[in-house]
C-alpha cells in the first residue's frame, strides 16, 4: 500500500523575498537610511523585479522601509524620539504577553521555549549573533503566542517589526549581551513557575535595558557623524 502524497503549500515568492530582506535589514547588511537598489537586490536574491517590489511593499507596510516618490525605497532610520515612543509601547506589550503567558502557557509550549533557550545559549557560547538573535526573537514570539490573545499578537508583530534591527545591534556589546542572556534565564524561570508577576517584571526590565543600550548606540552614532574626520 502506498502512502498518499500530501502537497505542502509553499509561501508566495514575494513573502520569501520579504523574509530575506527583513533579515538583511535586521543584520545591518542594508544600513538605516540606505536606498534599496532593486537591480542589485534582484541579482543577489536571484528573483525578478516583480516579487522584489511586492516584498518591498510588505516591508513598507511594516514600517521597515519608506517608499519615496520617484526615488524608490530606503531603509527607515528611526530618530531618538521614534525609538523612545516605540519602546514605550513595546515594553507594555512584552510585559502583558509575559503576564498572560505565565497564566496560560501549556506544558508543550513551555518545553518548546526551553528547547529554544538552550539552542540560544549554545549560539551565545559560539558568539554567533545572527543565530542567537533569530532564536531570541523566536522565544519572544513564542511567549507572545502563549498569551493566547490574537489582538495582542497582531499589535505586537506590528510594533516589534520596527525595532528588530535595533534589538539585534543592542547585543553587540559583550557585557550587555551577557546581561540580556541572564534576563532570558529569569524569563524561563518565571514561566516555569507560572508566576505572572515575576514574568511581567522581568520582561518590562528587559525592554527597559534594551532601550538604554539602543539610545546609547544612537547617540554614539550621531556623535561620530558630527565629528569631523581627521586628515
Amino acid at each position: 500500500m502506498t502512502a498518499d502524497i500530501i502537497a505542502i503549500p509553499r509561501a508566495a515568492l514575494h513573502e520569501q523575498v520579504a523574509h530575506r530582506l527583513r533579515q538583511m535589514l535586521v543584520e545591518n547588511r542594508i544600513a538605516p537610511g540606505a536606498k534599496l537598489n532593486e537591480r542589485a537586490l534582484a541579482e543577489e536574491l536571484n528573483v525578478s523585479r516583480t516579487p522584489l517590489r511586492e516584498a518591498i511593499k510588505m516591508l513598507a507596510a511594516e514600517g521597515l522601509v519608506e517608499l519615496l516618490p520617484n526615488r524608490g525605497a530606503i531603509a527607515v532610520e528611526l530618530t531618538e524620539d521614534d525609538v523612545l515612543h516605540t519602546f514605550e509601547v513595546m515594553a507594555g506589550l512584552e510585559a502583558q504577553s509575559g503576564e498572560l503567558a505565565a497564566k496560560r502557557i501549556t506544558d508543550a509550549e513551555l518545553a518548546e521555549i526551553k528547547a529554544m533557550h538552550y539552542e540560544m545559549m549554545a549560539a551565545y557560547t559560539r558568539r554567533d549573533l545572527p543565530a542567537y538573535y533569530r532564536l531570541n526573537a523566536a522565544i519572544h514570539a513564542a511567549i507572545n503566542a502563549a498569551a493566547k490573545n490574537p489582538v495582542l499578537t497582531a499589535t505586537y508583530k506590528q510594533v516589534n517589526a520596527r525595532l528588530q534591527a535595533l534589538r539585534f545591534r543592542s547585543n553587540q556589546d559583550g557585557d550587555k549581551w551577557r546581561a540580556a542572556v541572564k534576563e532570558h534565564e529569569l524569563m524561563v524561570e518565571a514561566l516555569s513557575a507560572r508566576d505572572p508577576v515575576a514574568m511581567r517584571a522581568v520582561l518590562a526590565n528587559h525592554l527597559g535595558n534594551k532601550l538604554s543600550v539602543v539610545i546609547e548606540q544612537l547617540r554614539a552614532a550621531q556623535s561620530a557623524r558630527q565629528t569631523p574626520a581627521k586628515a
